[in-house]
């Protein structure tokens, strides 16, 4: 049968309003990049005028920290980075020859403070007890960085100088000045009273110094470099040592002469 004119109309009634749902199925089945560009598009056709513009992102911060100051001093650096290297080759034989630096220059500052004449033997004395030091003062180090670790790093910080002040620095004393007077030839006695007249006041000392070098020692320096950070410090230090040393020489020795002087007279 033939359609009617209200049929035709009917029909293109129908086909105009089936016609949008298609198109948007059509669209919704394009990939999400495809989606948006044609949004895109009809946002810029029907807003002609106006400009969408995102943020442009700014050039992302550097967020690598600065080095270090004593990084960025060109040849010291490249001297203390050396120095590094070699401890972790061969921690033994750099320890022994910085000690042996250390010493000597040390008892060579404390003649040249002093009025009396250059005594090399004095200085192989130092020489030789600082070498007897080098590996006891590399391994209190480590055993330092691995031991006493607490969640407070205040409380570890703490027990760590109590204790490096109560065992190594009482046995560092009493080995220079013990050795001291060894090496003399003043015997076992000599020895023993050489630690009487020297112990307490090197240690009460050493306690206005050590633990604040200590505090950031431990705190600031890699374990490489602590050895040579300390012998830095130590070079001061042990010229105080070996004053205090060449002191309780001469009083000693006047004791002595007086002792002999009044055995004479009796």
């Amino acid at each position: 049968m033939a359609s009617t004119p209200f049929h035709s109309i009917l029909r293109r009634q129908l086909q105009l309003l089936h016609r949008p749902r298609s198109q948007l199925r059509f669209q919704s089945s394009l990939p999400a990049s495809q989606n948006s560009a044609q949004i895109s598009v009809k946002t810029s056709t029907e807003t002609p005028t106006s400009t969408i513009s995102a943020p442009v992102s700014s050039p992302a911060r550097s967020t690598i920290a600065p080095l270090p100051l004593w990084q960025r001093l060109g040849p010291v650096t490249r001297l203390a980075q050396a120095y590094g290297n070699s401890q972790k080759k061969r921690p033994y034989v750099t320890q022994t020859i910085s000690s042996i630096f250390i010493f000597f220059s040390a008892d060579l500052l404390a003649q040249g403070m002093s009025d009396d004449d250059y005594d090399p033997v004095r200085t192989a004395r130092n020489v030789f007890i600082g070498a007897g030091t080098a590996i006891p003062a590399y391994q209190w180090f480590k055993f330092l960085a691995t031991r006493f670790n607490y969640k407070s790093r205040v409380l570890s910080l703490g027990v760590k100088i109590v204790l490096n002040q109560l065992l190594f620095a009482t046995y560092m004393n009493v080995y220079f000045f013990s050795m001291q007077a060894l090496l003399s030839g003043d015997g076992i006695s000599g020895a023993v009273q050489r630690v009487r007249d020297t112990l307490l006041t090197s240690w009460i000392n050493s306690c206005k110094i050590w633990p604040i070098v200590m505090a950031f020692n431990l705190s600031y320096v890699p374990l490489e470099y602590r050895a040579l950070f300390a012998g830095i410090i130590n070079l001061g230090w042990q010229a105080y040592l070996s004053i205090l040393n060449r002191w309780a020489e001469v009083r000693e020795a006047e004791a002595a002469e007086a002792a002999a002087e009044g055995m004479a007279l009796a």
